[in-house]
């Protein structure tokens, strides 16, 4: 049986398109994981399962095969690959995969679980049930464990009022004069009902990102919709906040605006914040192998499904963001090797240190 390179199932998988169908990268790794004697199932929501060892503890090692568009070929330059996914997250994939075949449990249990669309919808992700000790899920963390991240909402504000000519606009009820009252109290929502600063995370956000009303220049607008991010952080749940920023944002607009609070329209739940304690077995297990302190993540990731179950972590090589400016999910994507390789023997000696 070949031993298994992650340098070299790296190079593949980033010269594999994933950004708009995850089938010929998922067929890769079922297809890698076959040649080195292990037969994973796929199930219905297109995640690939494979387990070695049986019992407690029991570990799951999770990341996604997905990637934003548009596809950026493979480049190497030394210790540098450049390619969409590099970083985010078949880097990480490389390390995670070489791992779980080096696992040789005594009397716990690993399981490889990878999604395949965790950078939009998470439907692989929603139905898994694993029923887990412990989370180590795969991202561009710099080596770090990381143990808490902010998790995202999205929403539209919808403004209503009565449209009439622009001469006569009392006659009408102007929606988009409704902006104003309704930033004011984007602004003001923290401070008023919002969760404290997360002591790792900082504070929420609260940010429009986009606005759209009005269909001619000399009518008053009936209609007018504003596009918001929300970064959430701990304990803030989406059935709080929700619930939350439609009474506040009523309570200050004008009673004669109409205004509803529309989640975007996802069929499974929003990434929430997740915090897991720095003195988990999983987290300590990850730092004595030689992994960067704990600290948070910076973007919302699945995590969030798993760290409600059990201690979740967040490892990888590759960085969502350098010195330059952004590098996952820019075109400038790139991963060193040499932190693949040391990713993997992070992975390997944590794992035998809990199974």
């Amino acid at each position: 049986m070949p031993e298994f390179d992650p340098l070299a199932f790296h190079a593949e998988a980033v010269r594999t398109p994933s950004h708009e169908n995850v089938g010929e990268m998922r067929a890769l790794l079922v297809d890698t994981l076959r040649d080195h004697g292990v037969d994973p199932v796929v199930d219905e929501s297109g995640n690939v399962r494979a387990t070695r060892g049986r019992g407690s503890p029991h570990v799951v090692l999770n990341t996604h095969v997905d990637t934003v568009p548009p596809h950026v070929p493979f480049e190497r330059d030394g210790d540098v690959v450049r390619g969409r996914g590099a970083c985010d997250a078949k880097g990480p994939l490389a390390a995670l995969v070489a791992a779980f075949l080096a696992a040789e449990p005594e009397s716990g249990s690993v399981t490889l679980a990878v999604t395949p669309d965790e950078e939009t919808e998470s439907t692989g992700a929603a139905v898994l049930d694993l029923d887990a000790d412990a989370y180590v899920v795969g991202e561009p963390t710099d080596l770090a464990a990381c143990t808490s991240a902010r998790g995202r909402f999205q929403f539209d504000v919808e403004l209503s009022g009565v449209g009439s000519h622009a001469a006569d606009p009392e006659s009408g009820v102007n929606a988009v004069a409704g902006v104003e009252q309704t930033l004011a109290a984007l602004r003001s929502f923290d401070a008023e009902r919002g969760p404290s600063e997360h002591p790792e995370l900082g504070p929420p956000t609260l940010t429009p990102t986009r606005v759209r009303g009005g269909d001619a220049a000399n009518r008053i607008p009936d209609e007018c919709t504003i596009t918001v991010d929300r970064r959430t952080v701990p304990p803030e749940t989406q059935e709080g906040f929700f619930e939350g920023v439609a009474t506040h944002f009523r309570e200050a607009v004008s009673e004669s605006v109409g205004i509803d609070v529309v989640p975007v329209e996802r069929d499974t739940p929003f990434l929430g914040a997740f915090e897991t304690r720095e003195d988990a077995p999983v987290v300590d297990a990850l730092v004595d192998a030689g992994a960067g302190a704990p600290r948070p993540f910076g973007a919302a990731t699945e995590a969030s499904y798993f760290a409600a179950d059990a201690p979740t972590v967040v490892f990888g090589p590759g960085v969502l963001a350098d010195d330059e400016g952004p590098v996952a999910h820019a075109q400038r994507e790139y991963v060193r090797q040499s932190d693949i390789e040391r990713a993997a023997e992070i992975l390997t000696d944590g794992l035998a240190s809990m199974v």
